[in-house]
């Protein structure tokens, strides 16, 4: 999506703050917010391309100005609210409720073993995005391919920084969930990932970016086209 969040390649933000020993978690609800996604992942409230296109509709300014995993927590609410999930007055009622009694004991609940089996199973394995498709790969390693000069409408993993530069396919990875289908709500629609390989001085120009340097970066099979290709749209 284009907005605040696609920070790859933008200049003003110093650098990054990199904390030796930082913990996991900053603060005690911290760990609740990542509880919570794992039984909304199970219940369908969201996928993981729609769990960062929830991210990406935050308000700019809360967005820069949040804990991390206050993101998390925005786009679980998101999406369980539009898809009803949520009551948002009884979601009001209860933030208040703890705003105005903070060491009010949470509501009990019964432990549901088949979600504890869920949640370990994916957190040490995770979730593949890999599927199966009809469509065969366009593109081979070493072929020369220039990436779309687009501005997609709703979630891209089209990075700015990367569009219209050409680079080389340094190999074909397989076919995977298509975050542009998927995290609009159209569906997965498997498409073909590569690593392209870019020369720093394509993405940043010849006075700024290190000669000996280069970028990988995989694509979708949609981002690219063979160099000397009519350019084209991606969702």
């Amino acid at each position: 999506m284009n907005g605040v969040l696609d920070l790859g390649g933008t200049d003003g933000f110093g650098p990054v703050d990199h904390v030796a020993e930082e913990p996991p978690f900053r603060a005690e609800w911290e760990k609740s917010a990542v509880a919570m996604f794992f039984p909304v992942f199970r219940a369908g409230w969201l996928g993981i391309d729609e769990f960062r296109h929830g991210v990406e509709r935050m308000d700019p300014v809360d967005y820069l100005t949040s804990p991390y995993y206050n993101h998390w927590v925005h786009t679980m609410e998101h999406y369980g609210r539009a898809r009803g999930f949520l009551d948002p007055a009884e979601l009001d009622r209860r933030t208040q409720h703890y705003l105005e009694h903070p060491d009010a004991p949470l509501p009990a609940h019964e432990p549901r073993q088949e979600l504890v089996d869920f949640v370990d199973a994916v957190v040490f394995e995770g979730a593949g995005a890999t599927r199966p498709t009809d469509k065969q790969p366009r593109f081979s390693a070493g072929d020369a391919v220039r990436t779309k000069s687009v501005a997609p409408f709703g979630h891209t993993r089209l990075a700015r920084y990367v569009r219209g530069k050409t680079g080389e396919v340094l190999a074909h990875r397989g076919s995977f969930v298509y975050p542009d289908a998927a995290g609009n709500g159209l569906g997965e629609n498997p498409e073909h990932v590569y690593t392209v390989k870019f020369d720093a001085r394509e993405l940043w120009g010849d006075d700024y970016a290190d000669r000996n340097s280069s970028v990988c970066f995989d694509v979708w099979d949609p981002y690219i086209e063979h160099v000397g290709e009519a350019g084209g749209t991606t969702a």
